[in-house]
């Protein structure tokens, strides 16, 4: 589950193998709109009467943040819910000390936060658990392995990479996610042996930082190998 700027949610279900199943872009545009018109007048009263006053506008547009957030929020869980999904994957966020930041990069950071909070809820009376991964480079390192990617300049929902394929960033980004986890859970209930050589095979695996969904490829083709064996 990525949760990005262009688009409020992009949710991929996941096997263990990689297999991806089903996906969904979840976006909210009207309630995008609305919150971005209120945040062009609160800069613009700014400009012209500067920070005074200005707090019950901010208040406003934070409360329409969270009900956006409450809205995506359940509908990751409706959505994981209907594909029979055991677990929902969110990147870790860090929430502790000071936000800083613009007050535009506050609202998406609180809207994150409340997003997983709305999502845990309603998936804990599905039955779903959640989990978390490191977000560090989720959305920068492709999903197939190629490297760094670069940002479309005139369409940033868009990632070209190395390869000089073209691609959604923010899916990829969820694929990342959930090979994170899904390389996670092999790893961790391996004997010390069998882990130290699929770690040898497959160095990537050893720096959660850097994983990516071809890494997750890789590791089942040579546990394949190593159960046969």
């Amino acid at each position: 589950m990525d949760l990005g700027i262009n688009t409020d949610a992009v949710c991929s279900i996941m096997r263990s193998d990689g297999t991806v199943l089903d996906r969904k872009f979840i976006n909210f545009p009207s309630e995008k709109d609305r919150l971005s018109h209120v945040l062009g007048r609160i800069r613009r009263f700014q400009k012209e009467h500067g920070s005074r006053q200005i707090g019950s506008r901010w208040a406003y547009a934070k409360r329409l943040n969270t009900e956006l957030a409450r809205k995506t929020g359940r509908s990751i869980a409706e959505y994981a819910h209907e594909n029979h999904a055991d677990v929902i994957v969110f990147e870790y966020l860090e929430m502790k000390g000071k936000i800083s930041g613009k007050k535009r990069q506050k609202l998406h950071l609180w809207k994150k936060r409340e997003i997983q909070t709305m999502c845990e809820h309603k998936a804990h009376r599905y039955g779903i658990r959640v989990s978390r991964v490191c977000a560090w480079n989720t959305s920068r390192l492709a999903y197939d392995g190629s490297g760094p990617v670069s940002r479309d300049p005139k369409n940033h929902s868009l990632c070209v990479f190395q390869s000089g394929k073209q691609y959604n960033c923010d899916l990829s980004a969820s694929y990342n996610i959930g090979a994170r986890y899904w390389i996670r859970e092999i790893i961790k209930t391996l004997p010390e042996t069998e882990r130290s050589s699929l770690e040898a095979k497959v160095p990537a695996v050893k720096r959660r930082t850097s994983c990516v969904y071809a890494d997750l490829l890789i590791l089942q083709n040579e546990y394949g190998c190593l159960k046969a064996a």
